[in-house]
């Protein structure tokens, strides 16, 4: 299937453009880091998760104000059903006392609309700065899995080109995560474990992306004289093009769907997993095909084809 039967963008003329484009997103989404920084969840910043549930509707904001004055600050927002709300926060006390603190507070101030807990998870600091570090470890172990396996199936350029790429899609989408954690109350992007998960799997779409148009190139560059590259490229793009807007078209709108009707509890997920396969669709053809086509153009040396 083929969205377009033929296209002829000029994708490596215009890269330049795209290269300025990349740049503003991750100076912004950098300074961001460095001003704003990130809205962590308890997972790396330690605190409690609660799910509590009541008899009948109550309004968020009447809870949240209960829960303000009696001393347990964080956030709270539905959670499924009308009638259920989730509660996150930065207390650090024992599960027992939170418990009892917040069933008392809401026992006093809502007598007529009993509530119970259906969850309590609490992280500890120090078992949230390992899970953070562990984190971090995941993603690099990810990004020297994918250089290594991209060097050997291409030349060291194409790998390069394919990691910084990478880089570019999830330090944008962190930055995306940094502008604007916080700032919606329905859509908070909090960092937490599921947020890990979507950028190792958005590191994994942009390569499979990237690798695509690779392969395309490398098939058409066999017997070609450098003078040919960037004809090559331009073709190979555009020819990639249309298997690479139905496949990013497809997930995203699986995304979508996950964002608007799974509920707050896997919104930032979903959010995070739609700028990324967004993100990643443009720097598999903005970015890392470009990149490769500088750093042959400056070395001056034929691109070394190795077997498929």
């Amino acid at each position: 299937m083929r969205l377009f039967q033929k296209t002829n963008f000029n994708f490596i003329r215009h890269r330049k453009i795209a290269y300025a484009i990349s740049m503003a997103l991750l100076l912004s989404g950098i300074v961001s880091l460095f001003v704003r920084g990130l809205n962590y969840g308890i997972d790396f910043k330690g605190g409690s998760e609660v799910v509590i549930r009541f008899e009948k509707p109550v309004e968020v904001g009447v809870v949240r104000s209960i829960m303000d004055q009696a001393g347990v600050k964080g956030s709270v927002k539905q959670f499924g059903m009308d009638r259920s709300l989730l509660l996150k926060t930065d207390y650090q006390g024992e599960t027992t006392a939170l418990k009892a603190l917040i069933l008392n507070s809401l026992g006093t101030r809502l007598p007529a609309n009993s509530a119970s807990i259906l969850s309590l998870q609490a992280v500890g600091p120090s078992i949230a700065s390992d899970m953070k570090l562990s984190a971090i470890k995941a993603l690099g172990a990810a990004l020297i899995g994918i250089l290594l396996y991209v060097s050997i199936r291409f030349e060291f350029k194409f790998a390069a080109a394919g990691v910084v790429a990478i880089f570019h899609d999830v330090l944008t989408v962190l930055g995306l995560f940094s502008l604007l954690g916080g700032l919606i109350d329905f859509m908070p992007l909090e960092v937490d474990q599921s947020i890990i998960a979507a950028f190792l799997t958005i590191a994994g779409y942009s390569i499979t992306d990237t690798v695509v148009v690779y392969d395309r190139i490398r098939e058409r560059l066999r017997g070609q004289k450098p003078s040919e590259y960037e004809r090559i490229f331009n073709e190979s793009m555009n020819q990639t093009l249309s298997r690479t807007i139905i496949t990013s078209g497809t997930t995203m709108l699986s995304v979508v769907i996950l964002f608007i009707f799974a509920g707050p509890a896997i919104r930032s997920f979903a959010f995070a997993m739609f700028a990324g396969i967004l993100v990643g669709t443009y720097s598999s053809i903005f970015v890392a095909a470009p990149i490769v086509f500088d750093w042959q153009s400056r070395s001056k040396n034929p691109i070394k084809l190795r077997g498929s």
